[in-house]
């Protein structure tokens, strides 16, 4: 009876520490916005919200259509999601190239990671648009997905080689004693308990491809950061259409963040 009690108590504790802590963030949201709002008007901006919706969807001869904003971040998504695929084959083949014990892949793991790591983004986005992109036959869509995979996946590889190190040592020694290979020992024991360790960072690394994916634009890609670039231009509601599309963000890497979440419970009540 008195467990009982005590879990109860604990429940609501927990519900009430939940429950503040919305509030408490959605205090800061309100005084972010009030700021950014009074730092506008004392500027001389006359703020023209009634404008946005068209750009997000229309009606047009009684058909509703969607605006160039979300025709925009259907552009966003599909790099997204190919260039996610990419980034993580290509971090976990890095990352087992610099775990390999032939030092020509380690060297060459090496020298990618430290290449992609310590030149911005932008560069290598100019740089395969401009100087690779031609030469393989690549457009706009493809030359994007290429220049975005290639910077995360050097991160997500130092992510895939912390799970994989951070194994004891153990387990490679209880997989070869039952005569497993190098490649079923990876698939079979090593990979499953790693993606276990590092599915939160992972999820980190592709909330910063979803950012990252705005600097596409750069080269023409009319995606969501484009649509927004060109609005602009046209209306001058500056303010206005980029606090959408920050707002169409933040929605895209809460949701992903949640989903992730549910992952980690699923896997932890399967463990």
């Amino acid at each position: 009876m008195v467990t009982g009690k005590w879990f109860t108590h604990i429940f609501k504790a927990l519900k009430r520490k939940k429950v503040f802590d919305i509030l408490s963030y959605a205090l800061l949201m309100v005084g972010i916005f009030w700021v950014v709002i009074r730092g506008a008007e004392n500027q001389g901006y006359f703020w023209q919200w009634f404008r946005i919706p068209r750009y997000l969807i229309e009606f047009d001869a009684g058909t509703l259509k969607v605006g160039p904003i979300l025709e925009g971040l259907k552009i966003t998504l599909n790099i997204v999601w190919i260039s996610l695929i990419v980034t993580y084959a290509i971090g976990l083949i890095t990352a087992l190239m610099r775990l390999s014990n032939h030092a020509g892949m380690r060297m060459l793991a090496r020298l990618y990671l430290e290449t992609s790591r310590n030149t911005p983004l932008l560069v290598q986005i100019y740089f395969i648009y401009f100087i690779v992109a031609p030469v393989i036959g690549l457009e706009r869509f493809g030359a994007a997905v290429l220049a975005l995979s290639i910077f995360e996946g050097a991160y997500a590889s130092e992510i895939y080689r912390a799970g994989i190190v951070s194994l004891n040592r153990g387990q490679w020694e209880a997989a070869h004693s039952l005569g497993l290979g190098t490649f079923h020992t990876y698939t079979d024991i090593i990979l499953p308990q790693a993606i276990r360790r590092i599915l939160p960072p992972l999820t980190g690394q592709a909330i910063s491809l979803i950012k990252d994916s705005s600097l596409v634009s750069v080269i023409a890609v009319y995606e969501m950061t484009m649509q927004a670039n060109a609005i602009v231009a046209e209306t001058f509601l500056v303010f206005e259409i980029y606090f959408t599309i920050a707002v169409v963000y933040l929605i895209l890497t809460i949701s992903l963040s949640q989903m992730v979440n549910l992952m980690e419970k699923r896997m932890r009540a399967q463990v």
